[in-house]
């Protein structure tokens, strides 16, 4: 593989393919109360670091990589058991609760440990910031399955350049800081106004 995809542009992709394609093809960003909350909680975890805790030794923003699959990045933590076993630990701001995008980013790095250590990873944590509780996730082989195709959209998606359409759900998109840059009420309008364009003429049916 030519050039190896983020393991953001995965949790991105989850979230909302457009998305993904303004920041890793547009390389457009914005910062919004969340995108700013997120720095701050990372900003305990950038830079590395080497310790231990009860046994555990923790590796601070250690960099992973899968050559299988073409991806690389960069865990906010990586705790290694007794055994050698190692574990991720991606932090989040905001209170604990299950979503899907995390669990992908968190699932993708354990393929990267997997296969930088050649040992099983059974499961991965997400560190909620706001609660300072942790979620444990499972790897699944759904969970693989899905992170793996993933990858092979996200790499279709950057190597044929297109902007995909802007998500139907206006939850997500309030969410987002790329609102403004993404315009999806425009986009909306101007399909819909196509749309009506190429039925205008014609014929009714009687």
């Amino acid at each position: 593989m030519d050039e190896t995809i983020p393991l953001s542009a995965l949790q991105h992709y989850s979230y909302c393919p457009r998305q993904c394609a303004l920041i890793h093809q547009e390389q457009t960003f914005a910062e919004n109360i969340f995108t700013l909350r997120g720095q701050r909680v990372h900003e305990r975890v950038d830079e590395p670091d080497t310790r231990c805790e009860k046994g555990v030794r923790i590796e601070q923003a250690l960099p992973l990589f899968c050559d299988r699959l073409g991806l690389s990045g960069k865990a906010d933590i990586v705790e290694f058991s007794p055994d050698g076993t190692p574990r991720p630990v991606e932090y989040k701001h905001g209170p604990r609760r299950k979503k899907e995008h995390d669990d992908i980013q968190v699932a993708a790095q354990i393929l990267c440990l997997e296969e930088m250590f050649g040992r099983q990873v059974p499961e991965g944590v997400v560190f909620h910031h706001s609660s300072r509780r942790r979620r444990l996730v499972p790897i699944t082989p759904e969970l693989r399955a899905k992170v793996e195709r993933l990858a092979e959209e996200v790499r279709g998606m950057l190597e044929c350049g297109r902007l995909p359409p802007p998500a139907t759900d206006a939850a997500l998109c309030r969410g987002c800081s790329l609102k403004d840059a993404c315009q999806p009420e425009m986009v909306g309008a101007d399909a819909a106004i196509e749309e009506a364009a190429e039925s205008l003429f014609e014929p009714e049916n009687y």
